[in-house]
């Protein structure tokens, strides 16, 4: 058996004490006498190291105690942490399974690694004839601090945002700079519809939150001139506006002082250094805890791989993180696609076999765990990733194998709507498993980032018993329960359940092979309910989309937006049941050409009895064509569908075609999923 260290650590320990046990060894200054656990993590971390190196067989395993551990700047882990073992040699050191370095909870306790400052100083007052309590913060008045976010008894709160509910809209656009953009337009000011803005009394402090299709940009109000409707911000937006009501722009003002009515409800005004905060029903000032975040990472594991130095065997469990903050920085106002230029509070860099097992990442301003450059093996289970800024996890180009597995995501583009639940670049050999997804503003899982044929790395990703549903809640478009981009040999997506997924105009589709997917794998996957198409493809080719229940689609069932002259997509031994829009869509009412599509042995079901639609060609002429020849349109004998069950009666001519029922009581976490952090 190795030998086994094991170091405390506790909000009311000293790191002038030894560590190694875990509660003081009796009552006194902990500065000044005693022994027990350590004060700070850093500490923790340093004297392991220490201690590694005067016992290389040690197993080293830090429990942190219940409380908040506020952190002034990330910790920072290399490869001197790596666990121990035979299975390798890094320069002098044995790396490998067998002595692990393991951060975890003591016990049952909650240790929270925060970001964030407690505000305190509140003094009652009135605003309104309504109760508010008032903080002066000279940081703020100086400079130095500066949030969007406020959490108030672990829950986050809301600054106040006009419209209430719903968006503006352009009213139109004006002249002035072109912005540098993929998409041209004058995007730093606009004409707004008379009575949206106001030459408010603190201009400089609202925040205006523009969403434009699939991306969101934050950008400050330089100003308004109520004469002529027009408003002028402090940087360009992402991408060109538009005035098109039904494709464009829509937005909505944050932190306006005017504003500031309901309960729950802050503002922050820079100029004075005031903090205002309208207590909800029950909160006194005695009974309630402020937290700003204030820096943006949390943990950073990172290594160097010019001198093959890898973090490697570094286990962590039952922590929770907390309290990120992060913006981007002029002249930026935004990111072109899924917010992936936002951070995240935990950072893998060039690390390997790295474990994260019943961890909770919440109320963070941006990603939960982010994994970067030649990054492998390394696994996200069991975790709570809710309440966030940005998106849960994101494994980014170049790296491999990475484990996202029975994790539950949800509250997800708090604060950038473009986020994604877990969002993989051109990484492959990926498995995101029995995950819970929900409550996301954008895409549920999005895979690859390459728009082409062109071959990249986002190949053999699995993607099964996934459980995404209230996806896009009407804020932007172009997304997806499942989104992919680029060449996808070997990645399957199978045993998804994804339903209500609801995009502000175009494209809430359930599964979403966007510019150039090929060879992807769509099997045994259950869709219901989204305002646009169950499947849409916009182009790609060779792909397989079989034995797939797709339900109740908006305005068409599945769809190919970009005909080429190649096979797009198989659709095999599916069963398609609706009762709106058409069954097959094509891009602008256009007609799919004979060889886009190999479709047979479907059932399709309209239960309206109206008469199919394939992309304008009807049922007879669409099979003169040689398609679903063996296709039936019949009532596939669903136990319930009205209330969303899908279970096959017998005697479903589903069945007599081939469709194989499949089974998805697994779907989402697992209560007790396999996980053994020494053999990854």
């Amino acid at each position: 058996m190795p030998n086994r260290i094991d170091l405390f650590v506790s909000p009311k320990g000293s790191d002038r004490w030894s560590g190694t046990r875990a509660t003081a060894s009796r009552a006194g200054d902990a500065k000044t006498s005693g022994d027990g656990p350590l004060a700070t993590p850093a500490h923790a971390l340093r004297l392991a190291r220490r201690l590694r190196r005067e016992q290389p067989d040690a197993a080293v395993t830090i429990s942190l105690r219940g409380g908040t551990y506020a952190l002034k700047k990330p910790l920072r882990l290399d490869h001197r942490d790596s666990g121990g073992g035979p299975d390798k040699v890094r320069g002098n050191a044995r790396v490998g399974p067998e002595r692990p370095l393991v951060v975890q909870a003591y016990r049952d306790e909650v240790p929270v690694l925060s970001g964030g400052v407690e505000i305190t100083g509140f003094s009652a007052s009135t605003l309104d004839g309504k109760t508010v309590w008032v903080a002066d913060l000279p940081a703020v008045a100086r400079g130095d601090l500066y949030f969007r976010q406020l959490f108030v008894n672990d829950q986050r709160r809301y600054r106040p945002r006009l419209p209430r509910q719903d968006f503006f809209q352009v009213a139109g656009l004006a002249p002035g700079p072109e912005a540098d953009s993929w998409k041209k337009g004058y995007n730093d000011r606009f004409h707004f519809r008379r009575g949206d803005l106001d030459a408010w009394a603190n201009l400089p402090d609202v925040e205006l939150v523009m969403l434009q299709v699939w991306i969101e940009s934050r950008l400050w109000i330089d100003s308004v001139d109520l004469q002529t409707d027009l408003v002028t911000l402090d940087r360009f937006t992402t991408s060109g506006l538009s005035a098109d009501g039904s494709a464009g722009s829509a937005y909505f003002v944050e932190n306006v002082f005017e504003a500031l009515s309901e309960p729950g409800e802050w503002y922050l005004d820079r100029a004075a250094g005031k903090l205002y905060y309208l207590p909800m029903p029950g909160e006194t000032l005695r009974n309630t805890r402020f937290v700003a975040p204030v820096i943006s990472h949390l943990l950073e594991v990172v290594g160097d791989p010019d001198r093959e130095r890898y973090p490697e065997y570094i286990h962590f469990e039952g922590i929770r993180f907390s309290h990120t903050e992060w913006s981007y920085e002029a002249p930026l106002s935004g990111c072109e696609q899924a917010a992936r230029m936002v951070p995240a509070a935990v950072r893998l860099v060039d690390a390997q076999r790295i474990t994260f097992h019943a961890c909770e990442f919440s109320h963070l301003g941006t990603y939960g765990v982010e994994v970067l450059g030649s990054s492998r093996d390394n696994q996200i289970t069991s975790c709570s990733l809710v309440d966030l800024g940005g998106g849960g996890v994101k494994a980014w180009h170049g790296t491999r194998r990475t484990t996202v597995a029975d994790c539950e995501i949800r509250a997800c583009g708090r604060v950038f709507y473009s986020s994604v639940g877990i969002l993989v670049g051109n990484s492959g050999a990926n498995k995101l498993l029995h995950n819970h997804i929900c409550d996301v503003r954008y895409s549920g899982i999005s895979l690859g980032w390459h728009w082409g044929y062109e071959e990249c790395g986002n190949q053999g990703n699995i993607v099964e018993y996934n459980h995404i549903h209230d996806i896009g809640a009407g804020y932007l478009s172009d997304m997806g329960g499942i989104y992919t981009l680029g060449p996808q040999q070997g990645t399957r997506l199978r045993y998804n359940h994804i339903h209500d997924v609801k995009s502000r105009t175009y494209g809430g589709w359930g599964i979403y092979p966007d510019e150039g997917t090929s060879d992807l794998l769509v099997e045994n996957n259950l869709v219901h309910d989204c305002n646009r198409a169950c499947f849409h493809q916009h182009y790609g080719r060779h792909n397989v989309v079989r034995n797939n229940i797709f339900a109740f689609g908006g305005d068409g069932q599945f769809q190919l937006s970009c005909p080429e002259h190649h096979l797009s997509f198989s659709f095999r031994h599916n069963i398609v049941y609706f009762d709106s829009g058409n069954l097959l869509s094509a891009s602008g009412g256009g007609r799919v050409p004979h060889a886009d599509i190999d479709s047979d042995y479907n059932v399709f079901c309209d239960t309206r009895g109206k008469r199919l639609d394939f992309g304008g060609l009807s049922w007879s002429a669409w099979r003169k064509q040689g398609r679903d020849t063996h296709s039936v349109t019949a009532d596939p004998r669903f136990a319930n569908p009205d209330k969303r069950n899908f279970a096959l009666r017998r005697g479903s001519p589903a069945t007599k075609l081939g469709f194989v029922p499949f089974d998805l009581a697994t779907v989402g976490p697992r209560s007790e999923p396999p996980h053994n952090a020494a053999t990854i």
